[in-house]
């Protein structure tokens, strides 16, 4: 009997996982956690939620959330929005597809702004930059140029205003933004209505008047930096 069950137990290391792999393991489903965790957080508190709180949502302590994430809210929030921020690179791509360039720009702008609405962590993400992810400029990059395209394309076929400027769609954001945050719980309609008025605006009737002068990109990127600061998502000074 005793060289039967000899015979059975898996020697020392054969099945059983070694500590150090144990470990990873554990440490890996940690960080997964705490980054579903981020994501709920920032999606229903915008990018401020603090980081206690999420910490405590994914059943760990603020040390093993900063053990992960080294960089703090700046590192958590680029690496908890960028599948959010993909997906705008995506609906600008799908977008240029549709045929009628009116349609295609109309739709990206609704689209985008209701991905504003439904996530207020992405929404706080589209109206400030990340400077030191390359990963989220990097894709905000992509983004901007497949939107000067729809741009482009609309006003080459008589339908944008011609003195619209990608900018422009930076302010629609920001704006976006800052109308959700006030109304999203008492007048969750307020948006559409704005992005509506926003559409009537730019699409072109004949002659219009002038539009004030644009915000140059420089002027937005440091608006966008300082947001950014305000929510503790990068170093002062940087």
């Amino acid at each position: 009997m005793g060289g039967v069950a000899e015979a059975e137990r898996p020697a020392q290391g054969a099945c059983e996982p070694s500590p150090r792999r144990r470990l990873r393991s554990d440490a890996e489903r940690n960080r997964l956690t705490v980054l579903n965790a981020a994501r709920a957080a920032f999606a229903e508190q915008g990018v401020e939620a603090s980081l206690e709180e999420i910490a405590r949502r994914a059943g760990v302590g603020i040390g093993t959330l900063y053990r992960h994430f080294p960089r703090g809210r700046e590192q958590l929030v680029a690496e908890a929005l960028v599948d959010q921020v993909t997906q705008y690179v995506a609906a600008a791509n799908q977008a240029l597809q549709v045929s009628d360039p009116w349609t295609g720009f109309e739709g990206f702008v609704e689209q985008i702004c209701a991905m504003q609405a439904a996530d207020r962590g992405l929404g706080d993400l589209l109206a400030m930059a990340l400077p030191a992810d390359e990963r989220i400029e990097e894709l905000r990059a992509q983004a901007n140029a497949l939107v000067l395209e729809l741009v482009r394309r609309a006003q080459t076929a008589g339908r944008l205003r011609e003195d619209f400027v990608g900018e422009d769609l930076i302010l629609l954001l920001i704006a976006n933004t800052a109308i959700l945050h006030v109304t999203r719980d008492d007048a969750p309609a307020a948006s559409r209505r704005w992005v509506g008025l926003f559409l009537d605006a730019v699409r072109t009737r004949g002659p219009g008047g002038n539009l004030p002068e644009a915000p140059s990109s420089e002027e937005l990127r440091q608006a966008m930096v300082r947001m950014a600061r305000s929510r503790g998502c990068a170093v002062p000074g940087r």
